[in-house]
């Protein structure tokens, strides 16, 4: 199996791609970004993992849950935004996984068995893998945002793209 490539995707304004809007076609073009961004390894794909934006935390942390609910982490659209499904199955496994490949090279990680998805991770998945078959984490970025911590964090979590974890930056 062939190194995975990593993606830095947008994820548009809130539930931007579910909802009506004037002009109709504002968010088409991103929309269809994320429909075929990974078409190219969508069959070697085994599990995803997804850094949000929007997750910022002291230590790193990584979702351990293994039926993630979402968070509806936007405000003020339609009610039935806040009604949309993403039913992905996470992954212990690879959460403790990644948890102790960071804690080994260095960088404090914990495993956050509640938490679920935000909308940096259904969002965008939800039209790019609308089947939610595929195991999905969400990751923290470090509240100091410093570039060498998330550089490091880049270089330990190289080897899981050679196991067909597809990394993802999502903001």
């Amino acid at each position: 199996m062939p190194s995975l490539p990593t993606f830095f995707i947008p994820h548009g304004g809130g539930p931007c791609f579910f909802m009506d809007w004037h002009p109709k076609d504002v968010w088409d073009e991103m929309a269809r970004y994320l429909k075929s961004f990974a078409d190219d390894v969508r069959d070697d794909i085994k599990a995803i993992i997804v850094i949000s934006a929007h997750w910022e935390e002291d230590i790193i942390k990584v979702t351990g849950n293994p039926n993630p609910e979402l968070i509806y982490d936007y405000h003020g659209f339609p009610p039935h935004t806040y009604e949309l499904k993403w039913p992905a199955k996470g992954n212990a496994v690879l959460a403790n996984q990644i948890s102790s490949r960071l804690n080994e090279g260095g960088i404090a990680c914990a495993v956050d068995e509640e938490r679920g998805f935000d909308h940096g991770v259904f969002i965008p998945l939800l039209l790019a893998f609308p089947e939610a078959n595929i195991p999905t984490i969400q990751m923290s970025l470090c509240s100091t945002l410093s570039p060498q911590t998330h550089l490091q964090i880049g270089r330990l979590l190289k080897p899981l793209r050679d196991q067909g974890v597809l990394i993802i930056g999502s903001g």
